[in-house]
């Protein structure tokens, strides 16, 4: 049975049975806690954390998932993998216990021909939590299994709670017996190789308190209603159905082996180290696809860092497996092609997700030679100061530069002898997740506690939002924040988060900024409003500091945003619907928003694009945007469902989570979107949208910054008197500027290759006085000095081979050099072959005097060059080398 249609009848089972069939979320959490789903219960957390209420007592989904805590391990063993689908079936408060475990049963024993999955019977071994006697009673005398076929385990493995403080409850796990040639007999407790778990019920029905780790925590009592979440792994119930030994010769991954066979000539199963590469490129290259599908870039942080992780060790085990060439396409495409049968939005985006995944191929084929120059000095300076481990902050910058996996680094510094500092280099890789951790929960909960948040949401309820229609408006304050803990009170000069019933600001989201104003209370005290957020989905947190009074909870209040700031802000975020979709018309459906931000009188918007956008292009973008303007559009908004919203063609932004019911704005007959910001009433209203410019900001996006409204006219306007400026200079309409200046810029470049040539020649010249002077050093003939200040690395180098060539053929010669410009030291230092014979090697002198300049160096034994910081240790340097051809003469 092929993974497609076992994801067809986990849904059509459930659904017929009165359950909800939810879509799988996207892979990019809506939690502040996760960086991707990792389980197939996170889009219903809210749920169980009784944030939100569910939209149905019953539900089912498939949904995607990736981990990444252990991407070292994928390809090492046939269990460790990325990307995996979890079937669920959920219930809030509906059946429990024994209709889970029903239906469990019922699906996977049920005959093939009645729907179900087929598995005989007495293969199926059943765990239940210790002294759960309900869930044992219902296995063996409701369901008929035997009782020497359930086993009883503890918390650890037959308990389940998210970590923190909520619900939590047992668990029962059903696990299917492969037979005696995966090990011996005995049950799950004994072998879990051979005794497979494949669905695991979880039975929600007690809050347990604060703890650490899988067991230690106390159960504070009874949950007020029952609820249920059972997850099965699409991918080991695939292997069972399949007849095959491990997730990896599954239909999913095994075609993308086999393209990597066709692709390398390797072929699975040949051998130890190219099976561990096989298995690491057909799970990394489906997990890329997946990840680029849900709108993850490649990045150096965050999940862009994890999938640029994988994609690169990706690529690299092509490589080992001989592959000399690109091959990501070929790659994804058969991917694609696989689990397109369950995602068709993957088929949709095919040309988009290519763009993305090819441009990073590019990025990191060009990356491995570029780092591979820095990796290889880096081994030479730790061999020639006797060390055998190469630093952590070394490959930390291999890795934050160059994109160079850890595991990429570690292989190539044992091809030449050295070892690693892990530890070093996790340490850097921890502090850089830490400040980046720390800087994203510092935006959005300002450092309070998020528990706090919730304390107040349980309280208060959610906000309602009353910006769409209003600007100001009466409101009453229902929580009170102070230095991030709940307060009845504030005073003056006092750092506040305020939380109304009703409220016109704008929390921060979608790209666009929060709004900024006052509360005023019946009491006279006044809060100046900084920023909103929402810690807590629904809950709007005014955050800003009490400028007069008291504010106490329960007090009455009249809120009014920043009209001017809000207006500046509806301008650019519709001017940046228009940029998106002038986007898409100019260069397609690849052009997919990644990323916008949305300020007062400005905005960027980032898009998916493998190459810069030409300048004539986006000149015609910007003309596009500005006529659309005159034609005074109506901009509309209207709240539909979201597969109305799909039908009539609207853009959701990658990465979004939206709800049934979802809100588009609409642009008169050229823009569509799914969007929650606030906008213009009409297109007039912007005035005048000016592009300034568009950059790289990652691999296979690009930013556009611009400028609305009256901040683009004030732009234009100084750009007018920079023209009239150079009118005036060069004596010039403005029309004839360029070909002026550029004729100017000529004569000057002629000018200064002029003054380049004259300097080279006179800096040559001294070569013959240079070689004539050479001093006797134990018989090698050595000419060292310094040169005029000034003079440049090419010039040096040309002179120092000048004054190699004029000393006698025969006679053992070091010519060692140095110059100082932009005061910076430099040298360039040349042996003959005869001088070599004695073993001096050009670099192990430069090493020597660049070590002395305070900076680094290296190259052949022939001629080799360095730097450093300290133009006044030049002198010390001279000595060093002259010492050292001493010693080693």
């Amino acid at each position: 049975m092929e993974s497609a249609e076992i994801r067809r009848r986990w849904l059509s089972f459930f659904e017929e049975r009165g359950h909800t069939v939810v879509p799988s979320a996207s892979l990019i959490a809506d939690d502040p806690t996760l960086l991707l789903v990792n389980a197939g219960m996170v889009p219903f957390k809210p749920y169980f954390l009784g944030e939100t209420k569910p939209p149905a007592p019953r539900a089912t989904s498939v949904q995607k998932c990736v981990r990444t805590p252990d991407i070292e391990e994928v390809g090492k063993t046939t269990r460790h993998g990325t990307f995996f689908q979890m079937c669920g079936n959920f219930s809030f408060g509906d059946y429990f216990k024994e209709g889970a475990i029903k239906y469990a049963w019922e699906l996977l024993t049920s005959s093939v021909a009645d729907g179900g999955y087929g598995l005989e019977p007495e293969k199926l071994w059943i765990t239940v939590y210790l002294d759960d006697d309900e869930a044992e009673t219902i296995w063996r005398d409701v369901i008929g299994v035997p009782a020497e076929r359930i086993q009883r385990l503890g918390k650890k493995d037959n308990f389940w709670s998210m970590g923190v403080p909520g619900p939590c409850g047992p668990c029962s796990e059903i696990n299917y017996d492969r037979g005696p040639e995966f090990g011996v007999e005995g049950g799950p407790a004994v072998n879990d190789e051979r005794y497979v778990e494949i669905w695991n019920l979880v039975f929600m029905q007690y809050e347990r308190g604060a703890g650490e780790g899988k067991e230690d925590f106390p159960i504070l009592g009874d949950l007020p209603s029952k609820n249920i979440d059972t997850g099965l792994g699409l991918e080991r119930l695939a292997m069972i159905l399949q007849g095959v030994q491990n997730m990896y010769e599954t239909d999913t991954l095994r075609v993308v082996m086999d393209k990597a066979t066709e692709l390398t000539g390797v072929r699975y199963g040949q051998a130890k180290d190219t099976d561990v590469s096989m298995r690491v490129v057909a799970d990394h290259m489906r997990t890329s696809v997946m990840l680029i599908g849900d709108g993850v870039t490649p990045g150096n942080e965050g999940r862009g860092y994890v999938l640029r992780r994988i994609m690169r060790r990706a690529i690299r085990n092509m490589r080992l497996m001989g592959a000399t060439g690109p091959v990501v396409q070929e790659l994804i495409d058969v991917v694609i092609e696989t689990m397109g049968q369950q995602y068709p939005e993957l088929v949709t985006d095919r040309k988009r997700i290519e763009t993305v995944a090819l441009a990073e191929e590019a990025a990191f084929l060009k990356a491995l030679k570029g780092g591979t120059n820095i990796l290889d000095t880096a081994v030479t300076e730790t061999k020639a100061a006797g060390g055998k481990v190469l630093s952590g902050d070394k490959a930390f910058l291999l890795h934050d530069t160059w994109g160079f996996p850890i595991d990429l680094t570690l292989e190539m510094a044992a091809e030449q002898g050295l070892s690693v500092d892990e530890p070093g280099f996790r340490r850097l890789m921890q502090e850089q997740r830490d400040r980046a951790k720390a800087d994203a929960k510092a935006k959005k909960t300002g450092h309070a506690d998020v528990s706090a948040y919730r304390l107040v949401a349980d309280n208060a309820g959610a906000t309602e939002f009353t910006g769409y229609a209003t600007t100001q408006g009466e409101a009453r304050v229902l929580g009170l924040l102070v230095n991030g803990m709940p307060s009845p009170a504030a005073s003056e000069g006092d750092e506040v988060e305020v939380v109304l019933d009703r409220t016109p600001f704008y929390a921060e989201g979608g790209g666009q900024l929060a709004d900024q104003g006052r509360i005023k209370l019946d009491s006279g005290a006044v809060i100046e409003v900084r920023d909103v957020q929402q810690p807590v989905p629904g809950l709007s947190v005014h955050k800003g500091s009490v400028q007069v009074g008291e504010v106490t909870v329960g007090a009455s209040a009249y809120a009014a945003i920043d009209v001017k700031r809000r207006l500046a802000i509806a301008r650019a975020h519709s001017a940046t619907h228009l940029t998106h979709q002038a986007l898409r018309d100019a260069l397609g459906p690849t052009a997919a928003q990644a990323g916008s931000e949305n300020s007062p009188g400005r905005f960027r918007f980032d898009f998916g694009s493998p190459n810069a956008v030409p300048g004539s292009v986006l000149t015609d973008v910007e003309q596009k945007i500005n006529d659309v303007l005159s034609r005074e559009l109506a901009v509309t908004a209207e709240i539909m469902s979201i597969d109305e919203a799909k039908k009539q063609g609207a853009i959701a932004e990658f990465g979004e989570k939206y709800g049934e019911q979802v809100r588009v704005v609409t642009i008169g007959d050229f823009s569509k979107e799914l969007c929650g910001g606030t906008h213009v009433g009409n297109t007039s209203q912007l005035g005048l949208v000016k592009l300034l410019g568009e950059s790289s900001i990652g691999s296979g996006v690009r930013r556009v910054e611009a400028l609305v409204g009256v901040d683009a006219y004030n732009f234009l306007a100084k750009e007018h008197t920079v023209v009239a400026q150079l009118q005036e200079l060069v004596k010039g309409r403005p029309e004839e500027l360029p070909e002026k200046i550029a004729a100017m810029l000529g004569k000057l470049k002629d000018a200064e290759k002029e003054i380049e040539k004259f300097r080279a020649e006179k800096v040559l010249q001294a070569a013959a006085g240079l070689a004539a002077g050479a001093q006797d050093i134990r018989g090698v003939a050595v000419v060292t000095g310094q040169v005029p200040d000034g003079t440049g690395a090419d010039d040096l180098r040309k002179l120092v081979l000048d004054v190699r060539g004029r000393i006698q053929g025969d006679r053992p010669a070091v010519v060692a050099l140095f110059a100082v410009a932009n005061d910076r030291p430099l040298t360039v230092i040349a042996t003959n072959e005869a001088a070599r014979e004695r073993g001096l090697k050009a670099g192990d002198l430069v090493r020597t005097a660049a070590k002395t300049l305070g900076g680094g160096g290296g190259g052949k034994p022939d001629v080799a060059q360095g730097g450093g910081q300290n133009p006044v240790a030049v002198g010390d340097a001279i000595a060093a080398v002259e010492r050292l051809v001493g010693e080693t003469a």
